[in-house]
């Protein structure tokens, strides 16, 4: 049967050993040999001579989740080397819904994410929503079951806890969405209706994956604490019998960093099955909502807006940005979808509170309030150096935490990530070359049940690249976040071409290779 030999390049496999030179042939959507190969009748010849052949990279943490129904290429993600996406992450996203609250969630995620209210297709499940992005994107997608979604559906946005009925209804809700194919339980513990939930909801939540051996994978209470949160993740763990996984790990000083690597290695990986991912940056990025009060959620994404005025809730946060909890001048306005304000984007929320004249919590909230709480922010904490430990961990994957928006003054991370894991990063001796794409292809697949992938072995998928090490580099940083990268001259999901010789794919047609996975099935 014809196929394509990719021939006589550098193969690092995923699976951490050493590069060697060897011809890899693809047949359909599989590796069918690996080798010294020789061509066959009506074979397709790739020379790769000089050139990386790596799988393709898997994003373990992303927010492509609407991007990847309402554009079949994500060009950002593609040029990096992304064949698979992670999505539904932070325990928010599009599904499962109900006709009734899909409105607002899609008001509640437009700073982070792509839909807008006339996109709604009336969706109901995530089996629902992944039937859209199957074979309608040039990217693979693994879905989680997202907490707060599940919990507003049982019990409505509101701070109390589930009762006994609720609690079988959230736990049913969770196994339906495992079996349809996801891989776990995401929550986002200081995001929209989960802030408000206690370790022992959240145990009896996760015991719903743990009989599917599903990944509990959690941004843990930051605002508590990072290492305090990362404690009552593995405690989860450890009641519920789910896998552990901290979403976005960080530690933004060196006593921080040295703290969670002690307990990390001294008891967390001892007590539950236990990962993390890191993007190679320390300053992150999020809702400026992100920073109201707990209290502004009682009534869900829609009475945020009246809790805004609340002179209560403002005056706190007025007190809050002069007791430098926020630092707001290290605080960069990303994008806004006002045309009124795009002149803030690359700005600090500093400068434009100094320049509202107004106090700093009557200024966020009429900025929220104007944008209709669709304000993105890059966070400037911290040396990146500080992650080069979480890096080098045996328990590190890849996930961008990419948040893409046309037009705006994004976080670097979203165009720039696997270049720096395999430029900048090897260059600084923090990773090899086999160790960088390791953590971002078989280590990957192997905690989130991505059977047959993330590997160059005969009968893995066919998700390729053949990279050019001479030009797949970090090109692009805060000042100039919107770069895309170069040196990625092919591509290969599921065996079909997504860029050949430096070109992307058509994105007219009506199907593409991308498809929706589910997890420990091949």
């Amino acid at each position: 049967m014809p196929g394509t030999l990719i021939r006589g390049g550098t193969v690092i496999d995923g699976t951490g050993a050493k590069p060697r030179v060897a011809d890899v042939r693809i047949a359909r959507d599989q590796i069918t040999a690996m080798g010294q190969l020789s061509a066959q009748p009506g074979d397709t010849v790739v020379d790769a001579n000089g050139s990386w052949v790596t799988p393709g990279f898997i994003d373990v943490h992303t927010h492509m989740d609407g991007w990847l129904i309402k554009t079949p290429l994500i060009e950002s993600k593609l040029r990096q080397g992304f064949t698979t996406e992670v999505i539904m992450s932070d325990g928010i996203s599009y599904a499962p819904v109900s006709r009734q609250n899909a409105g607002e969630w899609i008001y509640y995620l437009k700073g982070l994410n792509a839909l807008q209210q006339e996109d709604y297709a009336n969706w109901a499940s995530i089996a629902d929503y992944m039937s859209l992005a199957d074979g309608r994107n040039a990217q693979n997608a693994l879905a989680q079951v997202p907490y707060a979604n599940v919990r507003v559906l049982a019990c409505g946005w509101g701070q109390s806890a589930p009762d006994d009925y609720q609690t079988l209804e959230i736990q049913d809700r969770i196994a339906q969405a495992m079996d349809e194919g996801a891989c776990g339980l995401s929550t986002g513990l200081d995001y929209v209706a989960q802030c408000w939930a206690d370790t022992d909801e959240l145990v009896r939540a996760a015991e719903a994956i743990a009989g599917f051996g599903g990944v509990y994978a959690t941004h843990v209470r930051y605002k508590h604490g990072t290492l305090a949160g990362m404690q009552e993740a593995v405690r989860i763990g450890m009641q519920s019998g789910a896998k552990v996984h901290i979403s976005h790990l960080k530690g933004n000083s060196e006593q921080e960093r040295d703290q969670l690597l002690e307990y990390m290695d001294n008891k967390a990986v001892h007590e539950v099955d236990f990962t993390f991912d890191v993007y190679p940056y320390l300053p992150g990025s999020t809702m400026l909502n992100y920073l109201m009060p707990y209290e502004a959620w009682r009534n869900g994404p829609l009475g945020v807006m009246s809790a805004l005025t609340s002179r209560r809730l403002r005056d706190g946060v007025t007190q809050a940005a002069a007791s430098s909890r926020l630092e707001l001048d290290s605080m960069v306005i990303a994008w806004v979808p006002g045309k009124g304000n795009t002149c803030w984007q690359g700005a600090t929320l500093q400068a434009y509170v100094d320049a509202s004249g107004k106090p700093a919590g009557d200024a966020l909230c009429d900025f929220l309030i104007e944008e209709n709480l669709a304000v993105l922010l890059v966070f400037h904490r911290g040396a990146d150096e500080l992650a080069d430990a979480f890096l080098q961990h045996p328990g590190f994957l890849l996930g961008t935490d990419g948040i893409l928006h046309p037009g705006g003054h994004v976080h670097p991370r979203q165009y720039g990530s696997a270049p720096r894991m395999l430029d900048t990063l090897i260059a600084r001796g923090v990773l090899s070359l086999e160790q960088a794409v390791h953590s971002m292809t078989g280590r990957s697949a192997d905690r989130f049940g991505l059977r047959n992938r993330g590997r160059i072995a005969e009968g893995y998928f066919a998700d390729l690249l053949v990279i050019d090490p001479q030009r797949f580099k970090e090109r692009n940083g805060f000042d100039n976040p919107v770069v895309l990268a170069e040196g990625l001259d092919h591509m290969w999901v599921n065996g079909q071409p997504v860029i050949s010789s430096g070109s992307l794919m058509d994105s007219t047609g009506d199907r593409f290779p991308g498809r929706a996975l589910r997890y420990q099935q091949a």
